[in-house]
């Protein structure tokens, strides 16, 4: 998968501007800094200016890096052309995710705290709307998408399991937003039963259709050897 600056670029400015961030606000950020919210929306856990300024942006770059250099790792590799627009929207929309989450940090630092039991499960919703819109152009590999034993072990499996779970990341954005509107605590556990839920209805569906799958035939980059 070709790397360039025209679809790095987001990326780079997300993470310089949470870096950036920190060192605006090291000076004059307090010695207790918020890095842990309960369910409840409350401050369960502080750290140092060290953790709560640089924590976030270091995961962020961590993130990207791995993201970025998986390709390279994965036996099915030659398939990521195939997905790089739907590969490349789903690591900038979690990167997105986590910029939010640090403007979040952000904002407590100077006195401005909001209610994350309010904020999450939009920002959550809204990347499940994100994952869903492009999950069904997932192509197989060893590492993105909707990994089990029988997406990779047949190819009708893997592309109805992924259109199908991409309606339903839709569907679960969408009632965690719709939720979050109206009940703020209840999103939250919308927010994440509902992964569960859609993981175990998404596993159970791929055994069903690779059992109904005459010719079983493994998606072309899931065998480690043919790529070797």
């Amino acid at each position: 998968m070709k790397i360039t600056w025209r679809s790095e670029w987001p990326h780079w400015v997300l993470l310089a501007l949470q870096f950036s961030l920190a060192a605006l606000t090291w000076g004059s950020a307090p010695d207790r800094i918020p890095v842990h919210w309960g369910l409840d929306g409350r401050v369960d856990r502080y750290g140092g200016r060290v953790e709560g300024l640089l924590a976030m942006p270091l995961v962020s770059l961590g993130l990207y890096l791995l993201l970025l250099w998986l390709p390279r790792l994965d036996p099915g590799r030659a398939n990521y052309p195939a997905f790089a627009a739907a590969y490349g929207t789903m690591r900038l929309a979690l990167l997105v995710l986590m910029a939010a989450i640090y403007g979040v940090v952000q904002l407590a630092v100077h006195g401005r705290p909001v209610s994350v039991v309010e904020v999450m499960p939009l920002m959550m919703g809204a990347l499940y709307i994100v994952v869903g819109a492009v999950l069904g152009k997932i192509r197989p590999n060893w590492f993105v998408g909707i990994r089990t034993p029988w997406t990779l072990s047949s190819k009708v499996a893997w592309m109805r399991t992924h259109r199908v779970g991409g309606w339903l990341f839709i569907v679960m954005g969408a009632l965690t937003v719709a939720v979050a509107v109206v009940h703020a605590q209840w999103a939250m556990w919308v927010m994440i039963a509902s992964p569960i839920i859609a993981g175990i209805g998404l596993a159970v569906y791929s055994y069903r259709v690779w059992r109904a799958d005459p010719e079983k035939l493994p998606p072309a980059g899931t065998l480690p050897a043919a790529n070797g």
